[in-house]
């Protein structure tokens, strides 16, 4: 088994989801979700099938977020992974109905912090270990940074 990272690439201003699920129809599935969730987003979502084909699934209803999406999935290249990557909306605007779509197994992360993907290699294909989801703590918040924070949510309209 050989260990591998890859970095993900996110458009500026984009967020991503990582996850895995377990059948081909898990493309049509969170494309309804999304859109059905989240009206304004763009995005573009990628799917590795595991078995079959083996193809990249691909679907979106931004192209640009669609081509980075399946960029993305190419360096994964995990079987029933899959990769969202979107703008004009956050991952907590459609986090809880894609962790209900029934396909979905497990999310790996959700963020706009650059990503590396931890993957293992075997003679069988690639598999998601983790992930590293941006930067080390470099201490922890003063009263005045908690203020700062609570005021940034309030900001963005996730607080009164």
């Amino acid at each position: 088994m050989e260990l591998k990272s890859v970095a993900l690439e996110i458009p500026e201003g984009a967020n991503i989801i990582l996850g895995q699920s377990h059948f081909i129809k898990t493309v049509a599935d969170l494309y309804e979700i999304i859109v059905g969730t989240a009206a304004q987003v763009k995005f573009g979502l990628a799917f590795c099938e595991a078995s079959g084909a083996c193809l990249i699934r691909v679907a979106g209803n931004d192209v640009r977020l669609q081509e980075v999406a399946a960029r993305n999935a190419r360096s994964i290249a995990a079987g029933h992974s899959f990769i969202i990557v979107m703008e004009n909306a956050y991952p907590i605007n459609v986090l809880n109905a894609i962790q209900q779509c029934q396909e979905v197994c497990n999310i790996y992360c959700a963020t706009a912090n650059p990503v590396e993907v931890i993957l293992a290699q075997t003679q069988l294909g690639r598999g998601i270990l983790g992930v590293v989801d941006g930067f080390s703590p470099k201490g922890t918040e003063s009263a005045q940074e908690a203020i700062e924070r609570q005021s940034f949510l309030r900001q963005i309209g996730y607080k009164l």
